[in-house]
């Protein structure tokens, strides 16, 4: 039993080995604020019987309600519990005592995105000002090698990412908050323009995570980046304005975006295969009436989740037990898959796959 015990261990590292090479592009998405609780259980009973969040009661029970939490999460999440729970894996089901957190004592926006993106967590970063980020992130790093010069790119509906991946040193083209599509533009791309710049947005800061997605997507048409960051930022937004309804919306709409970028590259023979995604989101929020908000005092903010499906991903679907995950070990995850080791000025965490 033992050198069978071995074998198949030799065998599983081989097999992941082999798998990451033919990793050649990785998509890293991120929902804003989205709550590990929704994410495996589905909607919330108590916040959707509560009428100072939820006001259209009757239609989000008709959509997103049933008694066991594994359907309503499916209601909600449908291409996360069909397509990624079979073909990937999802970490951070507390209840089956899975845990993801966040390392950074902040937990808001930009310490969030800082710690995914650069793979450690900054104690100077203390606010969600347009500070152009001091670090380097692994899309930056990434840019400067050989083989993705060029062939990185990010599409945000916050307007913070260009100071956060810090555009203007890193090389990096940053589509966020109200900016429109630039360059030798599509059809599409000038339309998605002219109906961004005719939409009110209900924030000042952040848009409607619809253009975000089609400036990604025809983006992705156009120019064929090998490594791609989307930040969908409604479910944020939407719980700080303690909405329930669209919070729940936002999340099953931002499903479909997922589904709709994984269709289509699955149909393209340049990704087909070929290509990673790595989920995740910046922070957790509180329980029952703390819900709206998240931070250092939000007990259960620190908390998120992680998703990974692709050729370098092992197929173990919803995760139970095993070792803590945390925020910071995201870039490394996005290298690795890559095949690249990934360092930075500081240590940084090590992949979720190694």
């Amino acid at each position: 039993m033992r050198f069978k015990s071995i074998f198949l261990a030799l065998l599983f590292l081989g097999s992941s080995q082999a798998q990451a090479q033919d990793v050649e592009n990785v998509f890293l998405i991120t929902l804003d604020g989205l709550r590990w609780e929704e994410m495996f259980s589905g909607a919330d009973e108590w916040l959707m019987e509560n009428p100072a969040y939820t006001s259209g009661k009757e239609e989000i029970a008709a959509k997103y309600w049933f008694d066991d939490p594994r359907e309503r999460r499916e209601a909600l999440m449908p291409f996360f519990w069909s397509t990624i729970a079979a073909e990937g894996q999802l970490i951070g089901n507390r209840l089956l005592g899975s845990k993801a957190n966040v390392t950074n004592k902040e937990i808001f926006s930009y310490p969030g995105y800082n710690e995914i993106l650069t793979g450690f967590a900054d104690s100077t970063i203390t606010s969600n000002d347009k500070i152009p980020n001091r670090n380097t992130t692994v899309l930056e790093w990434l840019n400067n090698q050989d083989d993705f010069k060029g062939k990185v790119a990010a599409f945000g509906s916050w307007d913070v990412f260009p100071f956060i991946i810090n555009e203007e040193r890193s090389g990096v083209p940053v589509n966020a908050g109200f900016e429109s599509a630039t360059g030798d533009l599509s059809s599409k791309e000038e339309w998605v323009n002219q109906i961004q710049s005719q939409t009110p947005s209900p924030w000042g800061s952040v848009r409607l995570d619809v253009f975000t997605h089609h400036f990604a997507l025809e983006y992705l048409k156009r120019k064929r980046p090998r490594v791609v960051y989307i930040s969908y930022g409604e479910t944020d937004d939407f719980a700080h304005d303690h909405d329930y309804d669209h919070y729940l919306n936002a999340a099953h709409r931002t499903d479909a975006f997922i589904s709709d970028l994984w269709n289509w590259v699955q149909s393209n023979a340049d990704y087909q295969n070929k290509t990673a995604f790595v989920i995740t989101t910046d922070h957790g929020r509180g329980d029952k009436d703390r819900w709206i908000g998240h931070g250092l005092d939000w007990i259960g903010s620190e908390n998120i989740w992680m998703a990974l499906m692709g050729p370098g991903i092992p197929s173990l679907g919803e995760v139970a037990g095993g070792e803590p995950r945390y925020q910071n070990q995201i870039a490394s995850t996005v290298a690795h898959l890559l095949g690249l080791t990934y360092t930075n000025r500081v240590a940084v965490g090590e992949s979720v796959l190694k």
